[in-house]
Protein backbone atom coordinates (compact mmCIF):
# COMPACT_ATOMS: atom_id res chain seq x y z
CA UNK A 1 0.00 0.00 0.00
CA UNK A 2 1.31 3.37 -0.98
CA UNK A 3 1.45 6.72 1.34
CA UNK A 4 -1.13 6.11 4.09
CA UNK A 5 -1.49 10.12 3.44
CA UNK A 6 -3.73 9.23 0.37
CA UNK A 7 -7.43 8.91 -0.11
CA UNK A 8 -8.39 5.13 -1.17
CA UNK A 9 -10.79 4.99 -3.43
CA UNK A 10 -13.08 1.67 -3.40
CA UNK A 11 -15.93 0.34 -4.94
CA UNK A 12 -18.18 -2.64 -5.42
CA UNK A 13 -20.35 -3.28 -8.82
CA UNK A 14 -22.28 -5.41 -10.89
CA UNK A 15 -20.97 -6.58 -14.49
CA UNK A 16 -22.81 -5.80 -17.33
CA UNK A 17 -21.22 -6.78 -20.12
CA UNK A 18 -18.83 -5.68 -22.96
CA UNK A 19 -19.38 -3.07 -25.49
CA UNK A 20 -17.33 -0.54 -27.28
CA UNK A 21 -16.95 3.46 -27.51
CA UNK A 22 -15.72 5.71 -29.54
CA UNK A 23 -12.75 7.90 -27.84
CA UNK A 24 -10.68 10.19 -29.64
CA UNK A 25 -11.97 9.13 -33.09
CA UNK A 26 -10.77 5.18 -31.94
CA UNK A 27 -12.67 2.49 -30.77
CA UNK A 28 -11.83 1.55 -27.37
CA UNK A 29 -13.58 -1.93 -25.93
CA UNK A 30 -14.97 -1.28 -22.74
CA UNK A 31 -16.38 -3.48 -19.57
CA UNK A 32 -19.78 -1.57 -18.49
CA UNK A 33 -19.74 -1.69 -14.80
CA UNK A 34 -23.06 -0.86 -12.75
CA UNK A 35 -21.29 0.55 -9.55
CA UNK A 36 -22.52 1.71 -6.54
CA UNK A 37 -23.71 3.17 -4.80
CA UNK A 38 -22.58 1.82 -1.35
CA UNK A 39 -24.04 2.81 1.94
CA UNK A 40 -21.80 2.86 4.82
CA UNK A 41 -23.64 0.08 7.21
CA UNK A 42 -20.91 0.08 9.57
CA UNK A 43 -18.00 2.04 10.75
CA UNK A 44 -14.89 -0.28 12.32
CA UNK A 45 -12.67 0.59 15.01
CA UNK A 46 -9.31 -0.25 16.66
CA UNK A 47 -10.26 -0.45 20.21
CA UNK A 48 -13.75 -2.19 19.61
CA UNK A 49 -12.37 -4.29 16.28
CA UNK A 50 -8.75 -4.53 16.36
CA UNK A 51 -8.63 -2.59 13.06
CA UNK A 52 -10.24 0.01 11.67
CA UNK A 53 -12.06 -0.28 8.71
CA UNK A 54 -15.50 0.67 6.91
CA UNK A 55 -18.23 -1.72 5.66
CA UNK A 56 -20.48 -0.90 2.32
CA UNK A 57 -23.83 -2.18 1.58
CA UNK A 58 -24.62 -2.68 -2.13
CA UNK A 59 -28.02 -3.92 -4.30
CA UNK A 60 -30.90 -4.83 -3.17
CA UNK A 61 -32.57 -8.41 -2.48
CA UNK A 62 -36.14 -9.10 -1.32
CA UNK A 63 -35.59 -11.37 1.90
CA UNK A 64 -32.90 -11.11 4.94
CA UNK A 65 -32.35 -13.09 8.10
CA UNK A 66 -32.58 -12.09 11.67
CA UNK A 67 -29.08 -11.32 11.95
CA UNK A 68 -28.81 -9.20 9.07
CA UNK A 69 -32.18 -7.30 9.84
CA UNK A 70 -30.72 -7.06 13.05
CA UNK A 71 -27.12 -5.61 12.00
CA UNK A 72 -28.83 -3.27 8.94
CA UNK A 73 -31.46 -2.14 11.26
CA UNK A 74 -33.25 1.01 8.94
CA UNK A 75 -31.22 0.80 6.50
CA UNK A 76 -32.37 -1.23 2.83
CA UNK A 77 -32.02 -4.64 2.33
CA UNK A 78 -28.56 -5.44 0.77
CA UNK A 79 -27.62 -7.62 -1.65
CA UNK A 80 -23.87 -8.08 -0.69
CA UNK A 81 -21.97 -6.39 2.43
CA UNK A 82 -18.14 -5.78 2.04
CA UNK A 83 -15.71 -3.91 3.96
CA UNK A 84 -11.95 -2.21 3.06
CA UNK A 85 -9.45 -1.99 5.61
CA UNK A 86 -7.82 1.20 7.15
CA UNK A 87 -4.54 2.54 7.91
CA UNK A 88 -3.97 5.35 10.36
CA UNK A 89 -4.30 7.72 8.56
CA UNK A 90 -6.09 6.62 5.61
CA UNK A 91 -9.60 8.07 4.73
CA UNK A 92 -12.09 6.48 1.75
CA UNK A 93 -12.40 9.14 -1.41
CA UNK A 94 -15.58 10.70 -1.58
CA UNK A 95 -16.77 10.29 2.40
CA UNK A 96 -15.68 13.39 4.57
CA UNK A 97 -17.61 11.94 7.79
CA UNK A 98 -17.91 8.59 8.03
CA UNK A 99 -20.83 7.40 9.48
CA UNK A 100 -23.63 4.77 9.16
CA UNK A 101 -25.72 5.99 6.25
CA UNK A 102 -23.80 7.59 4.25
CA UNK A 103 -23.88 7.37 0.60
CA UNK A 104 -20.67 6.51 -1.74
CA UNK A 105 -20.95 6.90 -5.51
CA UNK A 106 -18.64 6.70 -8.59
CA UNK A 107 -18.02 10.52 -8.87
CA UNK A 108 -14.89 9.39 -6.82
CA UNK A 109 -13.50 8.14 -9.54
CA UNK A 110 -12.44 10.02 -13.08
CA UNK A 111 -11.49 9.07 -17.11
CA UNK A 112 -8.15 7.97 -17.00
CA UNK A 113 -7.89 6.89 -13.42
CA UNK A 114 -5.82 3.13 -13.34
CA UNK A 115 -7.35 0.56 -11.08
CA UNK A 116 -7.56 -3.24 -10.09
CA UNK A 117 -10.75 -5.03 -10.67
CA UNK A 118 -11.21 -8.36 -8.75
CA UNK A 119 -14.03 -10.56 -9.17
CA UNK A 120 -15.06 -14.63 -9.66
CA UNK A 121 -14.04 -15.99 -12.75
CA UNK A 122 -16.56 -18.07 -15.45
CA UNK A 123 -17.00 -21.49 -14.22
CA UNK A 124 -16.08 -24.12 -16.57
CA UNK A 125 -17.21 -27.61 -14.91
CA UNK A 126 -14.60 -30.81 -14.87
CA UNK A 127 -12.30 -30.39 -17.49
CA UNK A 128 -9.46 -32.47 -19.10
CA UNK A 129 -5.72 -31.60 -18.55
CA UNK A 130 -4.98 -30.50 -22.29
CA UNK A 131 -7.91 -27.74 -21.74
CA UNK A 132 -7.18 -27.06 -17.59
CA UNK A 133 -3.35 -27.19 -18.15
CA UNK A 134 -2.64 -26.84 -21.67
CA UNK A 135 -1.17 -30.36 -22.51
CA UNK A 136 0.40 -31.34 -25.32
CA UNK A 137 -1.40 -34.44 -26.08
CA UNK A 138 -0.30 -37.83 -27.35
CA UNK A 139 0.74 -38.66 -31.05
CA UNK A 140 -2.21 -40.08 -33.15
CA UNK A 141 0.09 -42.80 -34.46
CA UNK A 142 1.99 -46.01 -33.55
CA UNK A 143 -0.77 -47.66 -32.40
CA UNK A 144 -2.28 -44.62 -30.20
CA UNK A 145 -6.41 -45.03 -29.87
CA UNK A 146 -8.89 -43.17 -27.08
CA UNK A 147 -5.49 -41.82 -25.58
CA UNK A 148 -4.73 -38.20 -27.22
CA UNK A 149 -6.06 -36.02 -24.37
CA UNK A 150 -4.93 -38.89 -21.68
CA UNK A 151 -2.86 -36.95 -19.03
CA UNK A 152 -0.12 -40.01 -19.05
CA UNK A 153 1.65 -41.42 -16.03
CA UNK A 154 1.08 -39.73 -13.10
CA UNK A 155 3.19 -41.08 -10.13
CA UNK A 156 6.44 -42.74 -9.52
CA UNK A 157 7.27 -46.13 -8.84
CA UNK A 158 9.03 -45.53 -6.00
CA UNK A 159 6.91 -43.67 -3.67
CA UNK A 160 3.59 -45.55 -4.68
CA UNK A 161 1.43 -42.13 -4.45
CA UNK A 162 0.63 -39.25 -6.51
CA UNK A 163 2.03 -36.19 -5.01
CA UNK A 164 0.39 -33.26 -4.17
CA UNK A 165 -0.19 -30.71 -6.90
CA UNK A 166 0.31 -32.95 -10.14
CA UNK A 167 -1.56 -31.23 -13.00
CA UNK A 168 -4.46 -33.63 -13.43
CA UNK A 169 -8.10 -33.41 -14.81
CA UNK A 170 -10.55 -31.66 -12.31
CA UNK A 171 -12.69 -28.24 -11.92
CA UNK A 172 -11.42 -25.17 -13.54
CA UNK A 173 -12.82 -21.51 -13.37
CA UNK A 174 -14.47 -20.19 -10.71
CA UNK A 175 -11.13 -18.94 -9.40
CA UNK A 176 -10.72 -15.11 -7.81
CA UNK A 177 -8.75 -13.33 -10.19
CA UNK A 178 -7.70 -9.56 -10.28
CA UNK A 179 -6.42 -7.52 -12.80
CA UNK A 180 -4.20 -4.31 -12.29
CA UNK A 181 -3.74 -1.01 -13.97
CA UNK A 182 -7.07 -0.95 -15.62
CA UNK A 183 -8.10 2.12 -17.33
CA UNK A 184 -11.45 4.33 -16.58
CA UNK A 185 -12.23 5.51 -20.24
CA UNK A 186 -15.80 6.89 -19.21
CA UNK A 187 -18.03 7.98 -15.87
CA UNK A 188 -21.54 8.29 -15.72
CA UNK A 189 -22.44 9.21 -12.03
CA UNK A 190 -25.94 9.56 -13.23
CA UNK A 191 -26.61 6.12 -14.17
CA UNK A 192 -24.19 4.91 -11.64
CA UNK A 193 -22.22 3.52 -14.55
CA UNK A 194 -18.07 2.89 -14.99
CA UNK A 195 -16.79 1.93 -18.13
CA UNK A 196 -13.03 0.16 -17.38
CA UNK A 197 -10.88 -0.41 -20.90
CA UNK A 198 -10.67 -4.22 -21.64
CA UNK A 199 -12.03 -7.18 -19.97
CA UNK A 200 -12.88 -7.80 -16.44
CA UNK A 201 -12.96 -11.16 -14.53
CA UNK A 202 -16.45 -13.11 -14.59
CA UNK A 203 -19.67 -13.39 -16.02
CA UNK A 204 -22.63 -10.60 -16.62
CA UNK A 205 -24.22 -9.77 -13.69
CA UNK A 206 -21.42 -10.87 -11.56
CA UNK A 207 -19.80 -8.84 -8.16
CA UNK A 208 -16.59 -6.98 -8.89
CA UNK A 209 -14.48 -5.23 -6.75
CA UNK A 210 -12.78 -1.71 -8.10
CA UNK A 211 -9.86 -0.52 -6.05
CA UNK A 212 -7.87 2.97 -6.77
CA UNK A 213 -4.51 2.68 -7.67
CA UNK A 214 -2.98 4.10 -4.42
CA UNK A 215 -4.77 0.53 -3.24
CA UNK A 216 -4.05 -1.55 -5.65
CA UNK A 217 -1.46 -4.04 -4.45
Amino acid sequence: MKSAHEKIKFMLGRKIGMTQILVDQKIVPVTVVEAGPLTVTQVKTKEKDGYQGVQFGFGTKKHLNKAQIGHLKDLSKFAYMKEVALEDDQTLEGLEEVVVGKILDVSIFQNNDLVKVSGVSKGKGFQGVVKRHGFHGSDKTHGTKDRWRAPGSIGSTDAQHVFKGRKMAGRMGTDRISVKNLKIVKVEPEENLIYIKGAIPGTKDRLVYILGSNLAK
